[in-house]
């Protein structure tokens, strides 16, 4: 979030919930960060790797509510302007969604209407983000989490996480890895250093989300999109997006050159299907990290390694489950964040006890 942008209703539950409780997670908060500065004190002592690579991924959280009982009749169970009696800060959202969903085969017996198919699994409660960072030989520990909504997306979760994350590490790491859900062009700008071309990036699948052929979309030295014939397009005109995305940022309409500024006297080379209509255009945004979402190298073997470490924030995931953050028995939205602070920490806890054994048994 940039500074000095005010928060939605929606944001400050967390603050404005409960006082009491809000206090109690600020001093939990506290806590998990002197747990990352022992963790991190501790790995300098046994020489460990430096922390370079941190993986960031989200974990439902099912409300403690009638309407996510499937044995309860609820009869507008999923329409999410029917705030549920039971948890006054509990939001609806959906846990698993493609972002190209199959059609299904057409049903010779029964028909059911394709409008009232429900894509996903939808559900009542909260969404954990966490950013982990995995040592090598050692493990994995727990370095940011933040508690919101369900109905918040999962790249909502980026920029407070990784501002926690370079706070408590002390640094920006060089690699990051996440699933599809971050591939927005703001993520691989946060990892592009100017001064430093190859300073890291960010390892994240190509959701092929929008227009699916933009994939094979190539780049002139100079940042211009190339055409399909191979020729650098030409910026026409440029524009602030607010809606299309939760950063605001500048977006370009590149043109065809053999059409503008002026028409050329030659056609097409490749005789493009778009030449009779004005030519090939592309609309995307100015940033070099929308260039980076099309050039990154993903058959690459360190991309493969770095994406390999998302492995990382699933095992703490495990853990967070097995201590119960799935199905929490709390009524409000800012217990459920305490109650998470404290599993993580508990987490963070435990990779300490770890380092401190395997100190004593070397000594």
């Amino acid at each position: 979030m940039k500074p000095g942008c005010s928060l939605s209703k929606r944001q400050r539950w967390t603050t404005e919930g409960s006082p009491s409780l809000s206090r109690i997670n600020s001093a939990l908060q506290f806590l998990l960060a002197d747990s990352v500065r022992l963790i991190l004190v501790e790995l300098a002592a046994l020489h460990a790797p430096c922390v370079e690579c941190v993986s960031l991924d989200t974990k439902h959280i099912l409300a403690w509510v009638k309407e996510n009982n499937p044995k309860a009749y609820v009869k507008d169970r999923y329409d999410k302007t029917k705030q549920p009696v039971g948890d006054p800060d509990c939001r609806l959202g959906c846990k698993r969604r493609h972002n190209r969903a199959a059609t299904p085969a057409t049903p010779t017996h029964n028909p059911v209407p394709a409008g009232t198919l429900k894509v996903g699994e939808f559900y009542w409660g909260y969404g954990s983000g966490v950013v982990v960072a995995k040592v090598a030989g050692w493990g994995e520990f727990v370095m940011a989490e933040l508690t919101q909504p369900f109905d918040q997306g999962d790249v909502t979760y980026f920029f407070p996480l990784m501002r926690q994350t370079e706070e408590r590490l002390g640094n920006r790491p060089r690699y990051a890895t996440f699933d599809a859900a971050f591939d927005a062009w703001y993520v691989y700008a946060h990892f592009y250093c100017e001064n430093d071309p190859t300073f890291g990036f960010a390892a994240v699948p190509f959701s092929e989300k929008g227009n699916y052929k933009a994939k094979q979309r190539q780049f002139a030295l100079n940042g211009a999109p190339l055409c399909a014939a191979g020729l650098p397009m030409l910026l026409k005109f440029t524009y602030t997006d607010r809606t299309t995305c939760i950063v605001e940022h500048e977006r370009g309409k590149y043109v065809c050159p053999l059409k503008f500024p002026a028409p050329a006297r030659r056609a097409c080379p490749v005789r493009h299907p778009n030449w009779k209509r004005g030519g090939c255009t592309a609309t995307m945004p100015t940033s070099i990290g929308a260039r980076l979402r099309y050039t990154l190298d993903r058959d690459s073997d360190l991309y493969k390694q770095i994406y390999r470490q998302r492995t990382a924030v699933e095992r703490i995931n495990s853990q967070a489950v097995a201590l119960g953050i799935e199905h929490p028995h709390l009524r409000n939205g800012a217990a459920i964040a305490n109650q998470n602070t404290l599993i993580y920490l508990l987490i963070n806890l435990r990779f300490l006890q770890r380092l401190h054994r395997n100190q004593r048994d070397a000594d």
